[in-house]
């Protein structure tokens, strides 16, 4: 149960640090120091960034594309959710840890599309001529908060425990080089890093403060279950 309430202080945490930092980039040192006179908070620190990774195009066009990978494992499990759904003709009928992962992606793509709409931050580079909006980004966002819900997944739906050693280091892995690999392209300033860093780790968290409960709620009603076999045995 503590371990459960860690899950809950921390989400709650980096999505209070979330909102705070976003804030800040609001009010905090911002400079036009973006393309076309954009005008960016923490210059100082964005400014330096830049300078220091300038930008690789071709590593970002490589993680652009990589980016399918944590898309293809959310699709996934929505296909499993729809085959549960079906056979069973019951949308309460399926897993909850289903469920629940359904709801989490909605708040995913709600964020999408929230950030979309209330711009921040604009790119340090022009894509294709056009100056999009970067704040949080998107693919940091994407695979932080995918990934580690897929592992927690698939480590409880895999019962080989070599195939979950094996699985589980790749998708941390493959989590750690996008992330790296999207601040190295230099697409992003590295607060939109942060910011997306930060809100995925709340989102995450809470996600595994849910299933905790579901996992506990689950094992306190077998363990009911036992004791009313046990005591319907013995009464026979």
């Amino acid at each position: 149960m503590k371990k459960t309430r860690k899950y809950l202080y921390v989400a709650l945490l980096s999505l209070v640090l979330f909102i705070l930092w976003t804030i800040a980039l609001c009010f905090i040192d911002i400079k036009a120091i973006g393309p076309d006179g954009s005008r960016v908070g923490f210059a100082t620190l964005n400014s330096f960034a830049r300078d220091l990774i300038g930008s690789n195009m071709t590593l970002y066009v490589i993680t652009d594309w990589l980016g399918l990978v944590p898309l293809f494992c959310a699709l996934g499990f929505a296909v499993v959710g729809l085959v549960q759904w079906i056979g069973r003709k019951n949308i309460l009928k399926v897993d909850a840890d289903i469920l629940i992962l359904g709801c989490f992606y909605i708040a995913v793509i709600a964020v999408f599309i929230l950030f979309e709409n209330i711009i921040i931050n604009r790119r340090p580079v022009l894509i294709n001529g056009i100056l999009e909006a970067s704040y949080p980004s998107s693919t940091t966002l994407l695979v932080m908060c995918v990934m580690p819900t897929t592992v927690l997944q698939l480590n409880s739906r895999i019962k080989k425990a070599k195939t979950r050693r094996i699985i589980t280091p790749l998708l941390v892995a493959f989590n750690a080089l996008m992330v790296l690999g999207r601040l190295v392209s230099g697409v992003h300033w590295v607060t939109d890093i942060v910011g997306a860093a930060l809100l995925s780790v709340g989102l995450v968290m809470m996600y595994y403060y849910l299933i905790s409960i579901i996992s506990i709620y689950k094992t306190k009603e077998e363990q009911h279950e036992k004791r009313n076999h046990s005591c319907r045995q013995y009464a026979g």
